[in-house]
């Protein structure tokens, strides 16, 4: 295991919250709430691009359904709008793909994003803060 994967694994085994640390680092009012309201902020950021996302996704799945049971309930196989349906249903399965990965992204965002968090946290108490 190399050094930084010890330091990791070191740092996921702490449980200081962030109280604690502005204690700590005396840090005054105006830095705490400051981080504070970055850490919300990018909370709130992170919870709107995930809703917007999987509501997209959901309304791509009853758009799916909704062609499905239009494929069900009539016969297009002799018309030829059939092969329209089973292309429109192809596109929106790609893009529920699409989104999906969006979605996956967006999350593996936020982890950088709390990360970078964490880091800054970790200069401030460096600094002296």
């Amino acid at each position: 295991m190399t050094k930084y994967e010890d330091l990791i694994k070191q740092r996921k085994r702490k449980s200081t919250s962030l109280e604690d640390i502005f204690r700590k680092y005396k840090m005054s009012v105006s830095d705490v709430k400051n981080i504070q309201d970055e850490i919300e902020n990018v909370k709130k950021e992170a919870d709107r691009l995930m809703m917007n996302k999987l509501a997209e996704i959901e309304d791509l799945k009853n758009k799916i359904a909704d062609l499905e049971e239009s494929l069900k309930s009539k016969d297009y196989f002799e018309r030829p709008d059939y092969k329209f349906l089973v292309e429109e249903n192809l596109d929106l399965r790609r893009k529920i793909t699409e989104l999906e990965q969006e979605v996956l992204e967006t999350k593996a965002d936020n982890m950088k994003l709390a990360r970078q968090i964490e880091d800054k946290m970790d200069q401030l108490r460096k600094s002296g803060l």
